[in-house]
């Protein structure tokens, strides 16, 4: 088996997850960490085992042996370095949302089918093993036609800084979160059944201090079948994440609740470590999730990403994925300033 060398671009949040899901993926090495600050290269390259880390975005691009580069970088660096990766046609796989806005995204699908390497659109929520079951029993009948789904993606608010600028991120609560829901709703619903239009509303409740973007939203997406799936955004949740899903079909129902639902819970006096992503407490009653980058699905899209580049095919979720979420965020947008109905525009 061919060992699959990759650059991890980033060193934040999103980039330990990452890591945590490749721990258990065989056949490939982390050859080297590239991040904007030399001192959290070399922690995080220290700290996972990496025996490079780099604040040379364009050189560790332009070198040979790279198998894989892994986008995990703040949401403005993601269109110019998945250009550049295509201009050399490197493999690329880029977290969620794949670009700020439509236009970015456009751009970056465009280079990446013309550089004819891999791209791989990096939703954690579709890979997730309690989703993908729940699309299994879709596929098998269970439920008869899928009518309708409900999602919800909520935290206290989010852990960087920078993610609260919606200049720099291209929104609030809306584009962090939805983007989970929106792809979760495809993948129930079946991609060939196209999202036509959607609805939104959006305010800022309690974050005005620190943003002004909307820290609470609701997105109603319209299906060609008529279908309806409604997703729920917050970052005013406290509590640690709260990730769930409803799938209504015409002759049964699916419930998942990876967070609120974890096969553990715990009453303790004092600070016991580590509870869940976004957790506000770490004692008291409280509810660990065991094994994180299982349970949310960074374990299974880091393996299937690692093998496409292996076997030398696209993922199951491409930039193009990544595109049509943009679509639909986009046209989220403009439904929340005009308070209509807004058709997608792909």
């Amino acid at each position: 088996m061919r060992n699959i060398n990759i650059a991890m671009l980033g060193s934040g949040f999103v980039a330990e997850f990452y890591m945590q899901g490749l721990a258990n993926v065989n056949g490939h090495q982390v050859a080297v960490n590239y991040s904007r600050s030399s001192k959290r290269a070399k922690a995080f390259a220290a700290r996972w085992g990496i025996p490079e880390s780099t604040t040379d975005l364009a050189g560790v691009i332009a070198r040979d042996g790279i198998d894989l580069f892994i986008i995990a970088l703040p949401n403005e660096e993601h269109e110019s370095t998945a250009l550049l990766l295509a201009s050399r046609k490197r493999n690329q796989v880029c977290t969620k949302p794949l670009a700020r806005n439509r236009a970015e995204a456009k751009r970056m699908l465009a280079a990446a089918v013309k550089s004819g390497a891999m791209h791989g659109y990096a939703e954690t929520e579709v890979f997730s093993p309690c989703v993908v079951r729940a699309r299994e029993t879709i596929e098998a009948g269970g439920i008869g036609r899928v009518l309708w789904v409900r999602s919800r993606e909520s935290h206290s608010g989010p852990h960087s800084q920078h993610f609260w600028d919606v200049e720099k991120t291209g929104g609030g609560a809306m584009n962090d979160l939805a983007c989970h829901c929106v792809e979760a709703a495809r993948y129930f619903f079946g991609k060939e059944n196209k999202v036509a239009e959607v609805m939104a509303w959006g305010a800022n409740l309690v974050h005005a201090a620190k943003t002004k973007g909307e820290d609470n939203a609701l997105l109603v997406l319209k299906f060609e079948s008529g279908g309806i799936a409604h997703c729920e955004l917050s970052w005013t949740t406290r509590g640690g994440l709260d990730l769930r899903n409803e799938i209504h079909g015409s002759e049964g129902s699916i419930f998942t609740d990876v967070t609120r639902g974890t096969p553990i819970t715990s009453f303790t006096g004092k600070p016991s470590g580590y509870v869940i992503e976004k957790a506000d407490l770490d004692f008291g009653w409280t509810r660990p999730l065991p094994e994180e980058a299982f349970a949310y699905g960074y374990q299974a899209e880091m393996r299937h990403f690692v093998e496409c580049v292996r076997d030398g095919r696209l993922p199951r979720e491409t930039y193009e994925d990544g595109y049509i979420v943009n679509c639909i965020l986009d046209a989220g947008y403009r439904s929340m300033k005009s308070k209509r109905w807004v058709r997608v525009r792909t």
